[in-house]
């Protein structure tokens, strides 16, 4: 009987078992804390939104730290990252790009640490690409120190006018265009063209005047950065304190941005810098997990 010839292809199972791969090991997965903060309001839904979230030991790469923003959707997103040796990093990234500054950003990133992760004391440095930030606070009121921006005049040019709709009284220009009207009403009733303020040769236009109740009002519009109008900008008052103290001849002032979120600010002019104070609130908070 002729014997039987076995298949070289087949294994016996104890070989199968030597011989197969290990399986492989699923990669280790990301969790952030992150929370949902209105910057410069006491009252949720108001106020300029950011998102804050909160890192441990290094920095990850930026294209992750951009994905991440892109995901959040908000104004802005603040990145805090807490190291052994106390420092506090911040970045801030937007939908479309990194900045180098951010104040309402910057006011949420503090209160997070503040009221929701019990860091100790009442004031805070940040450490940022364009170097430290110093903030206080004073029970629920938090200022932080930025550089001011004075403004020089200019003339006010046929396509700053077209692009806002009016003709601004005074114009002045630093990083930012500053466009001085002397009615609250002509800066609330303004409905810019933004295609042709992205067209202009500035990275946004600040437009302000007078206020009632409040030393003077603002809105902000930067279509650049991919913002017609922003809520309650920090950075503007960096321009705007200036202007104003010297204008009214007073150091502190009170400032109302009424966007349709609208945001109240405090403000002092201390000879080359500008204190700004506001609240902050929690709309939300949770993990993300990648």
């Amino acid at each position: 009987m002729p014997k039987k010839r076995s298949n070289p292809l087949r294994k016996s199972p104890k070989q199968a078992a030597r011989k197969a791969p290990a399986p492989a090991k699923p990669a280790p997965r990301l969790s952030f804390p992150v929370y949902h903060v209105d910057a410069f309001t006491k009252r949720i839904f108001h106020g300029n939104p950011a998102a804050v979230v909160l890192l441990d030991g290094k920095w990850p790469a930026d294209d992750l730290l951009q994905s991440i923003a892109v995901e959040q959707n908000m104004p802005m997103t603040a990145f805090v990252l807490r190291t052994k040796n106390k420092n506090i990093g911040l970045r801030w990234f937007n939908p479309l790009k990194e900045f180098n500054l951010c104040g309402h950003a910057t006011l949420a990133a503090a209160h997070v640490l503040w009221n929701h992760e019990k860091l100790k004391g009442n004031s805070l440095t940040f450490t940022t690409l364009g170097g430290e930030l110093h903030l206080s606070r004073d029970q629920d009121l938090i200022a932080m120190q930025l550089q001011a921006r004075p403004a020089v005049r200019v003339r006010a040019s046929n396509a700053l006018c077209a692009a806002l709709g009016r003709q601004p009284s005074e114009v002045y220009q630093a990083d930012m265009t500053l466009a001085v009207f002397e009615n609250k009403r002509d800066v609330h009733a303004l409905a810019p063209d933004f295609a042709r303020i992205a067209a202009l040769d500035t990275s946004g236009v600040i437009v302000t005047a007078p206020g009632a109740g409040h030393d003077f009002v603002s809105r902000y519009f930067a279509p650049k950065h991919g913002l017609n109008e922003d809520h309650a900008t920090g950075s503007s008052h960096c321009t705007l304190v200036p202007y104003w103290s010297n204008r009214l001849r007073k150091q502190h002032l009170t400032a109302h941005q009424v966007s349709p979120r609208a945001g109240e600010l405090w403000c002092e002019l201390r000879g080359d810098r500008v204190l700004l104070g506001g609240h902050a609130v929690t709309f939300s908070h949770g993990t993300i997990t990648m």
